[in-house]
């Protein structure tokens, strides 16, 4: 019999491609990992160390809808790669960083831009803008070992047919091994973390009944319904 005193909450897990699920322990996403989107967003990539915020393991939605979030009137989209850790560690080092990667797949990064803009000026976290309730919806996570490491390769989203993001992978400025790295350096990192790893410029608002879909090669597409 259990001692704890309420049920104790469920792990949550997004779909593996072919078979599984990956447990998910942590979520961390960098901001403004692409140079033209910090210019968009206003600020010098050429001058920023990494910075990181975080949502929660249950905002990874792989439904394929999105509820639009209450009290809001400017929500926008962002695609990202998602990186799947299979282990972890501190202090982990560039050159070993991608040892510890299970593999890679598509997540958006929902941002409820009015109240993140709010928070900015007020000199507060992020996490009402950011980690509120499906606010991650994703697709299945792709083996390392099947689709290999991915560094460059088209990203690229678009939104009732039109194209609103697109980059490149290899234009992220802190690269995956980098990213591994440096979060290691300040957390513990372990089996079951997820890193969204930042998107490309082009970020703009959705409205209910809007259809995304983000595309990344050997990852496949996502489409997402906003409901």
């Amino acid at each position: 019999m259990s001692d704890h005193v309420i049920p104790a909450p469920q792990v949550h897990v997004i779909p593996v491609a072919g078979a599984g699920t990956f447990p998910v322990r942590r979520v961390y996403c960098i901001g403004r990992n692409y140079a033209a989107h910090a210019i968009e967003m206003g600020h010098d990539p050429n001058r920023e160390p990494p910075f990181f915020f975080q949502k929660n393991p249950n905002n990874l939605d792989p439904s394929g809808e999105f509820p639009y979030p209450p009290h809001s009137s400017d929500v926008h989209h962002e695609a990202e790669m998602l990186v799947a850790l299979k282990s972890g560690g501190t202090n982990i080092s560039v050159d070993d960083a991608l040892d510890h990667v299970f593999g890679y797949g598509l997540s958006l990064d929902m941002t409820r831009r009015d109240l993140q803009g709010q928070m900015k000026k007020m000199g507060r976290p992020w996490e009402i803008g950011k980690a509120f309730e499906r606010s991650a919806p994703c697709g299945p996570i792709h083996k390392a070992s099947e689709v290999g490491h991915l560094n460059r390769g088209p990203i690229t989203l678009t939104v009732n047919g039109e194209v609103r993001q697109e980059g490149d992978l290899n234009q992220m400025i802190w690269k995956v091994p980098e990213m591994i790295s440096y979060l290691s350096d300040y957390f513990e990192l372990a089996a079951g973390d997820v890193i969204l790893s930042g998107t490309p410029s082009g970020v703009g608002p959705v409205n209910r009944g809007d259809v995304m879909v983000l595309a990344v090669d050997k990852l496949g597409s996502l489409t997402v319904r906003v409901t």
